[in-house]
């Protein structure tokens, strides 16, 4: 399998954007993920989609940005590839843009899925290519039926070896507020008895659109940000273990907002 992204860190290399790319980077990207989406959909139909081929897409995806001007900084890579057996990634959810580049940070070291709404898996085309994932789906209506699924599903793949990602919150958002970050991602750590490793990102680069809210303008002057932290062990009823993921999340958000201020000043 491809390791694209080698060592503990990763930083898109200065040379990366196209010349025409970057000067109209939505116009460029958009027709590059289509195309990328298509040929996985296409093989994910023909049943020839297994992880190796979500981690080249991921990393097609990644490309395609990093063509636009688009820069990644991943950080602390090492928190989860000498970590033994799965875990359970607890994020905030900024944009689209983490469910396609997450894959190429992560399924090189650790077999992993989603946690996701089921009108995602239900997406025209790309519903194909989720589908070969296993992923938990959630309806978002009924939350005590969402809990169910997410702990009972998210066991039943840990046990199996395969890692889980979970955004807690209800929706994409550049803010964190604790009311809705909720300790589903703790509670089926806890559960399972696996590790929680916190990941706090900044991926606004990939910006929402309207109507259709998963197609916004590519904004390469917002650099993408990945961050993990160390694995966190599920002690008593998790209380502390969630406040530290929310807390790193805080910390690094309140970071990268300072770098643009005084980048800006």
């Amino acid at each position: 399998m491809p390791l694209p992204f080698k060592g503990d860190a990763y930083t898109t290399p200065a040379d990366a954007a196209g010349p025409i790319a970057r000067l109209f980077p939505t116009l460029a990207y958009y027709p590059m993920m289509a195309g990328i989406v298509r040929r996985a959909a296409a093989a994910a139909l023909r049943g020839e989609y297994p992880a190796s081929a979500w981690v080249g897409s991921s990393i097609e995806v990644v490309r395609a940005l990093e063509r636009t001007g688009v820069r990644l900084l991943i950080e602390g890579m090492e928190h989860f590839t000498c970590l033994e057996g799965p875990c359970v990634f607890v994020g905030n959810h900024m944009s689209t843009l983490e469910t396609f580049v997450l894959p190429a940070i992560i399924q090189p070291h650790k077999n992993v899925t989603y946690v996701v709404k089921q009108s995602l898996a239900d997406y025209p085309v790309f519903k194909h290519v989720l589908r070969t994932r296993d992923p938990i789906t959630v309806g978002r209506v009924n939350p005590r039926d969402d809990l169910a699924a997410v702990l009972e599903g998210g066991e039943e793949r840990l046990k199996r070896g395969i890692s889980v990602i979970i955004f807690p919150q209800a929706t994409r958002s550049d803010t964190l507020d604790p009311k809705t970050f909720n300790s589903i991602g703790v509670k089926l750590a806890r559960r399972a008895g696996v590790p929680v490793v916190p990941l706090a990102l900044k991926t606004d680069a990939w910006g929402t659109g309207w109507p259709i809210k998963d197609f916004g303008p590519i904004r390469p002057q917002r650099t993408v940000h990945f961050r993990f932290a160390a694995p966190l062990a599920i002690t008593g009823n998790g209380k502390d273990e969630q406040a530290a993921v929310y807390a790193f999340i805080e910390g690094c958000l309140a970071e990268w907002r300072n770098e643009i201020r005084a980048i800006s000043s």
